[in-house]
């Protein structure tokens, strides 16, 4: 049985015919995921953030057409250039301590081109799949494999698009 106490994950890869530093440009620029088909359709940098850092934190506008549209706030917890982007998404009630969730792209040269990687893994921040679970406990597993579902969903999607465009 999956419940979200395990941190449950989702990675999806694919090979892309160009270089990392050109999938780099793309995956780092938290704004090109934004409608590339997962929930994610807007980002505003906070605090004056001109762009990707270490610590640097967004806001994340999502939507989703069985869960309705929302707003995150991410901090970037992971940033090294060619190899590595990951974010964290804030709890509704609290800070970054517990996570509702990690994201992360991970870039490899392969072949002379990039594997690409991205991943989500729930974290046990408050958030409406944990309020979604607190209100059918019973329905834990079947709750998290359809919100995982849609969430391997939106990653192909976002690195299909990824692809496309580092491909042209």
């Amino acid at each position: 049985m999956v419940r979200l106490a395990d941190s449950p994950t989702v990675e999806v890869n694919v090979h892309v015919a160009a270089p990392p530093e050109r999938v780099w440009a793309l995956v780092s620029d938290i704004t090109t995921p934004a409608g590339l088909g997962g929930e994610l359709y807007e980002v505003e940098w906070l605090d004056g953030a001109p762009g990707p850092a270490l610590g640097a934190t967004f806001v994340g506008r999502n939507r989703n057409d069985r869960l309705g549209s929302w707003e995150t706030v991410s901090r970037i917890f992971d940033y090294r250039p060619e190899h590595a982007f990951g974010w964290e998404v804030r709890a509704l009630q609290g800070g970054f301590d517990r996570p509702v969730a990690r994201w992360r792209f991970d870039l490899e040269a392969e072949n002379g081109g990039t594997r690409l990687r991205q991943s989500v893994t729930l974290g046990q921040g408050g958030s409406y799949l944990s309020t979604a679970i607190e209100a059918q406990p019973e329905q834990e597993e079947q709750i998290i494999a359809r919100r995982m579902g849609m969430l391997e969903q939106g990653i192909r999607s976002t690195l299909d698009s990824i692809r496309a465009r580092a491909e042209a």
